[in-house]
């Protein structure tokens, strides 16, 4: 399991044309934790937002995912799998925020190009909430948000804690715990 993640690391390093080291906590909450509450500027279709989990909470279960950096290969890969995914999500009320410590400044025109317009993508300058969430990893001295999904029930309790470098899985298993939610919470 060890030299998988290791693998993996390297593997976004080289997407990322980053150079090393690249080193992850692998600890994110688990699920049944309670979700630590935050509020974070954002974007949607490009135009400035706040996110609140709290208010988000209230409308269903949030899929909250985080990732390293906007514009980057693997961030690119998932944001469009998330963006098609979105009115799925939204159809099992579900609402998706995407959240970054990296490139900060580009999250309105990452929320529209790459997102589609789909969902909001917060700023987390410092990886001040991905701290809170255990999901932060360190990449050429500064630390990052972990390529990490959530889905948070209405109460504030983790129903799925996923991290995995390879953004591939991320969708389905967010998608798979929001419907087992909904089967047993109906509308």
């Amino acid at each position: 399991m060890r030299m998988k993640n290791t693998l993996s690391t390297l593997a976004v390093a080289a997407v990322l044309g980053l150079a090393l080291p690249v080193t992850s906590a692998f600890a994110a909450l688990p699920v049944g934790e309670k979700a630590p509450d935050f509020e974070l500027k954002a974007a949607l279709a490009g135009k400035p937002t706040t996110f609140s989990l709290q208010q988000a909470l209230k409308k269903g279960p949030v899929v909250l995912y985080f990732f390293p950096a906007a514009f980057s290969a693997g961030c690119t890969l998932e944001a469009h799998d998330f963006a098609e995914a979105t009115d799925e999500f939204n159809q099992q009320g579900a609402t998706v925020i995407g959240v970054t410590a990296g490139n900060v400044d580009q999250i309105a025109k990452f929320s529209q190009l790459e997102c589609r317009d789909k969902f909001t993508v917060a700023a987390d300058p410092g990886a001040k909430v991905a701290g809170e969430y255990q999901s932060t990893m360190q990449m050429k001295g500064q630390t990052l948000s972990d390529r990490t999904s959530y889905v948070i029930a209405p109460d504030g309790k983790i129903l799925l804690s996923y991290t995995d470098k390879n953004p591939d899985a991320h969708i389905q298993k967010a998608m798979d715990a929001v419907k087992k939610y909904r089967q047993a919470n109906p509308a």
